[in-house]
């Protein structure tokens, strides 16, 4: 497993999303199309907000951890890179939780793909898994997002071989080796197994975040985010 101790933590100069957060939680389900404007939701889905779940937990070999290794509150997020909702949020409340959890050491991050949006969302996260092997995850994460932000199309061709290395080139990866990861389809098969593991888990939507285990389901603004944070913190 690796670790960032903020070592590849950036804070990108983020487009601001014009239009105004819903109050509530805003998920993108599975089955949605190009034409789904998305809807509002429950915290949490439905589900039972004081259930733990402990296999989320777990954090596994290509799990990468953005903040302090130690900090007492884990946020796992599920995220597809071309979902509107988690563009939203990235840009919106991660942001603001990086600045104001991540950085002082009492959040720590892992993202995990939920590719389940098609073929360009499955080779962004074939992408992001070749920028892992060379220790640059978060910087290249938050890349795809922000171009992602600017592009505000699903499946419209944006995704492919030229943007994703220009993205690493623009990283700072080194481009022969991130290609041949790439062209190789290195990947394919653990970016198809990661959405495969995520919903036996239950997750149906993205963005959905567990906090020490407890689903949060939806785009929700910081103020619901930040309540739910500092209860995990005084438990």
């Amino acid at each position: 497993m690796e670790t960032n101790n903020n070592k590849d933590y950036i804070l990108p100069a983020s487009i601001i999303v014009a239009a105004v957060l819903i109050a509530g939680s805003i998920i993108y389900l599975v089955g949605s199309s190009k034409t789904n404007s998305g809807g509002v939701a429950n915290n949490n889905g439905g589900q039972n907000p004081s259930a733990v779940n402990t296999d989320v937990q777990k954090l596994g070999s290509r799990d990468v951890i953005l903040g302090d290794a130690k900090a007492p509150v884990t946020i796992i997020e599920y995220g597809d890179y071309q979902c509107p909702y988690c563009v939203r949020f990235f840009q919106t409340t991660e942001q603001s939780i990086r600045d104001n959890y991540v950085k002082n050491g009492k959040v720590k991050i892992v993202f995990r793909g939920f590719q389940f949006l098609g073929a360009e969302s499955e080779l962004a996260g074939q992408a992001a898994e070749c920028a892992k092997d060379q220790n640059n995850f978060w910087t290249y994460h938050d890349a795809i997002y922000n171009a992602e932000a600017k592009d505000g199309s699903e499946n419209n061709g944006n995704m492919n071989r030229d943007f994703f290395i220009g993205l690493a080139k623009n990283a700072g990866l080194d481009v022969n080796k991130f290609t041949s990861c790439y062209d190789g389809g290195k990947y394919a098969s653990t970016v198809k197994q990661g959405t495969q593991d995520a919903a036996a888990l239950g997750v149906n939507s993205t963005p959905t975040l567990f906090v020490n285990g407890q689903i949060v389901k939806g785009a929700l603004p910081f103020d619901q985010f930040k309540t739910i944070i500092d209860a995990a913190l005084t438990k």
